[in-house]
């Protein structure tokens, strides 16, 4: 991986999130777990460039972000899109992602990471937060959660961007 200046990105973060989807990472070498994820963002807080990202309360991901002060965003190219789905339809509880998907762990900046990811972003948990009833304004949106199973949301200051 080698590491470039955030202000060196073009890529369009609706579609590398929202569509592509990234694979979100918490833990230390030893005690870490990965998930899909497809809602999260980037943007400028707290005079920092930074990403914020949800997890649902029944992700076995969650545990490892509340514990973590840091976590990592891997993306994948196109041809990799296997590895995203696999993630995204078995648990960490009781699979070996790395080796279902094929994937390589490595550390960054202390995060968890992948070798097999085109693009990663290593954050410093700044900020936890429950998105619930009473959070949310829009009636519509609650209708997103009939089993009142909230997100938290995680945001967190952008230490590196590498790319492969």
């Amino acid at each position: 991986m080698q590491r470039i200046d955030i202000s060196q990105l073009e890529f369009n973060p609706f579609t590398v999130i929202g569509e592509e989807n990234f694979l979100l990472t918490a833990g230390v070498a030893s005690d870490w777990n990965t998930m899909t994820a497809g809602w999260g963002g980037l943007g400028y807080v707290w005079n920092a460039p930074a990403a914020f990202v949800f997890v649902r309360k029944e992700r076995y991901t969650l545990s490892f972000m509340e514990r973590s002060d840091l976590f990592s965003l891997s993306f994948f190219p196109p041809d990799k899109k296997g590895v995203l789905d696999f993630c995204g339809s078995v648990s960490g509880r009781d699979t070996d992602k790395t080796k279902g998907a094929g994937i390589t762990p490595i550390q960054i900046d202390g995060a968890i990471a992948f070798e097999e990811a085109n693009l990663v972003m290593t954050c410093k948990k700044l900020s936890e937060s429950v998105i619930d009833s009473a959070a949310i304004i829009d009636e519509s949106v609650k209708r997103l959660y009939p089993q009142e199973d909230w997100h938290r949301m995680f945001i967190g200051r952008i230490l590196g961007v590498y790319i492969n």
